[in-house]
């Protein structure tokens, strides 16, 4: 026979087990904690036009709509969207909200500069209202236009001219060599002088003495100066002169390994400036 303690013990274990069971009815288990599910984008528009992630010839206040699949959470989104010039400064944006907030509306706080580029970035640490992240970034790169704004007075179109012909004709007249009278290469061009460039600052003389930028006597003078400086100091070979010339010593400058003697071309544009100015 089984001892009647073994038997109290059983009927005790039953009794604990039975107690144990939950009944499904009475006593649910809770459900598991869920993970947010992500969302994607969806749609961009720039100014009302889609142009893929790169638009030009923007005005300085564009309208940027980026829409999304789901409800977008509005403090992510004033955090985490930014827009920045090309050397990665951040610049000031407002957003607002459409389409039940699956649509963030992004502008400059400010205009921002013409002919300028810049880039808008979207994490994937946006959320949306439901704490899901964005599945992937994405950025869109922007170009503002340039500015069309007159920025000088409106002239007629012979002012326009007589100004274009006053400022090409300084650039002789100013910066020619203070010894020879001869234009330099450029105006950095220190001794550096040449021929050619010569005939073209040559053949702006008459024009200048007509059009009053100078006096006769001006025009005369620097003339007597180029004239002497070729007849008695520069270098030439049977008649024909170098493309570059020292403006103090008349040396060759050589213009190149194999182009440190005559040069055809640069005389004979100088030569052309010299017989206008005579006749």
């Amino acid at each position: 026979m089984v001892s009647s303690k073994y038997l109290f013990f059983f009927g005790f274990c039953l009794l604990v087990l039975s107690g144990c069971k939950k009944d499904s009815g009475e006593n649910p288990l809770p459900p598991p904690p869920t993970t947010p599910t992500s969302f994607s984008f969806s749609a961009l528009r720039v100014n009302s036009l889609f142009s893929g992630f790169e638009y030009h010839d923007l005005n300085t206040s564009p309208i940027i709509k980026l829409s999304f699949s789901t409800k977008i959470n509005r403090t992510t989104a004033g955090n985490h969207i930014s827009l920045k010039d090309k050397s990665g400064n951040n610049i000031s944006i407002s957003t607002s909200f459409e389409n039940n907030d699956s649509t963030v509306v992004v502008q400059p706080a400010a205009p921002l500069q013409y002919l300028s580029k810049y880039t808008l970035q979207v994490p994937t640490s946006l959320q949306s209202q439901a704490g899901g992240n964005l599945q992937t970034a994405f950025s869109v790169n922007l170009t503002t236009k340039i500015d069309s704004s007159r920025k000088f007075p409106q002239i007629s179109d012979a002012a326009l001219l007589t100004l274009v012909q006053q400022q090409t004709f300084k650039y002789f007249w100013d910066f020619a060599h203070p010894n020879s009278g001869l234009a330099r290469e450029r105006n950095t061009s220190g001794d550096l002088v040449t021929t050619g460039g010569s005939g073209f600052g040559i053949m702006a003389l008459p024009v200048a003495i007509e059009r009053n930028f100078i006096t006769r006597a001006q025009g005369l003078e620097r003339m007597q100066k180029v004239v002497g400086f070729l007849k008695n100091t520069a270098q030439h070979f049977h008649g024909a002169f170098p493309h570059w010339i020292n403006g103090n010593t008349g040396v060759v400058i050589p213009f190149s390994a194999k182009d440190d003697g005559a040069d055809l071309v640069e005389t004979s544009l100088l030569v052309a400036g010299l017989l206008t100015a005579r006749q």
